[in-house]
């Protein structure tokens, strides 16, 4: 990839400036001093950072809610309703690729705005489709949106709080967690209560995706001013290498790799959780409630997690308790899957806390804004990559067995790769330093 240029998004005492050489003179150590920020700044960007990581898993927990009501509706076949439960994987790590590029052309704060508006404009269109096609093209436009922000926000962290990486992390991620337990919880009531509409049970979560937009439209605006500024000034801007090829990392590779499983057994427990209850002689209701209280496990432990791993200069210790974690309690759904439900509920919404370690262990693995954004792009396109088949294996396994002892027994096998992955992820090194580049 080209050259890009470290700028910081609301932080200008990172950005660094130099006189141009002058033909007969030696280069000077001179430098101009940044433009303060304006105090408003800070405060809206923590509103926007956390808004736009509410609005990152609606758009899959709300249809998942209503997806039987939908299939209905639209008159999808099993191909095709098949073909929507895999398009969120499939577009984080199609559109995630783009965000470095937009990055560098329009600066993450735009990109992140646009993938807002994104968002909000695919969730105000699809209710109104009337046949799958149209349904899926909005979907995809609002996964696109997610898709970038998924990738951006951790750059954002990065280059706005810099000491503060765990923290934010454990903010945005927190934010995340409560929007997907939140749409999932109340999305079929809701619905009940406004008349019973998939439509309008859906088109709702478009306004949580318009308010999103706002905070991010003035500090868009302030980032271009502060960019125009410094293409105008006296000073050149220093101009840093771009970073290490990523697939040279073993680091990027082992996050990479480790994000893809942790994301693929997210998506298994999100999909088939509830089945495993039921089969084993739990309510339909109860299945639903267990569900539920495996995902709001994420919303406090996604804040205290990211906040203990920033601490630390090794995070394998906490990859490796969350895996283990994780074998528990699949452990205890193949043994007793009914008298132990609640308990193994717990353990996996424990265990499915990987995904706020392996975003904070992404901001911690590159010097520089610019790794991060490579890093960040890299470790979610192949990691989404990875979960792709996930849900589809276990779904056949289970058709094919008749039961649930080899399904179970794939998802704690999983775990052992993962735990190996979270290990070599968590160590202090960073993809600069792995692959002899300057930051």
């Amino acid at each position: 990839m080209p050259d890009e240029e470290i700028q910081t998004l609301n932080r200008p005492e990172a950005a660094r400036t130099v006189p141009a050489p002058s033909r007969s003179a030696a280069p000077t150590s001179a430098r101009t001093e940044p433009t303060p920020e304006p105090s408003w700044l800070g405060p809206v960007l923590i509103v926007g950072i956390v808004l736009a990581a509410l609005n990152l898993r609606p758009a899959i927990t709300s249809l998942g809610a209503l997806f039987e009501e939908v299939r209905t509706g639209l008159g999808m076949s099993g191909t095709v309703a098949g073909l929507i439960t895999s398009v969120p994987a499939l577009c984080f790590a199609v559109f995630g690729v783009t965000a470095p590029r937009l990055s560098r052309r329009f600066g993450p704060a735009a990109v992140v705005c646009a993938g807002m508006a994104a968002v909000a404009a695919g969730l105000l269109i699809r209710p109104f489709a009337q046949g799958a096609v149209g349904f899926l093209a909005a979907s995809a436009l609002s996964l696109a949106g997610i898709a970038l922000t998924n990738v951006l926000l951790p750059v954002i962290v990065k280059r706005r709080f810099p000491d503060r990486v765990g923290t934010m992390t454990g903010l945005y991620s927190m934010a995340l967690a409560l929007g997907t337990s939140l749409a999932a919880a109340v999305t079929v009531p809701m619905t009940s209560a406004l008349g019973g509409s998939w439509r309008t049970g859906l088109l709702v979560w478009a306004v949580l995706a318009l308010v999103a937009v706002l905070p991010w439209l003035p500090v868009a605006a302030a980032a271009r001013r502060e960019k125009r500024a410094v293409a105008s000034g006296p000073a050149a801007t220093v101009r840093a290498d771009a970073g290490p090829k990523i697939v040279r990392s073993r680091t990027a590779w082992a996050l990479a790799c480790y994000f893809g499983l942790q994301a693929t057994g997210a998506y298994i427990t999100m999909g088939w959780l509830p089945q495993i209850f039921r089969d084993a002689g739990v309510s339909a209701s109860t299945a639903g409630v267990l569900l539920a209280v495996t995902m709001v496990m994420g919303v406090p432990l996604a804040f205290v997690i990211p906040n203990l791993a920033g601490r630390m200069k090794n995070q394998g210790s906490i990859a490796v308790t969350l895996g283990l974690f994780g074998l528990v309690g699949y452990t205890g759904l193949h043994f007793a899957p009914a008298g132990g439900a609640w308990a193994w509920a717990l353990l996996l919404g424990v265990s499915n806390c990987a995904f706020p370690l392996v975003i904070t262990m992404i901001g911690l693995r590159a010097k520089s804004p610019a790794g991060v954004v490579k890093l960040s792009a890299f470790a979610q396109s192949v990691g989404y990559l990875i979960s792709i088949p996930g849900p589809l294996l276990i779904g056949a396994l289970y058709q094919h067995s008749g039961g649930w002892d080899l399904p179970l027994a794939v998802m704690a096998g999983l775990l052992v790769p993962q735990i190996a992955l979270g290990i070599l992820a968590g160590r202090d090194r960073t993809i600069e330093d792995e692959c002899g580049m300057r930051d």
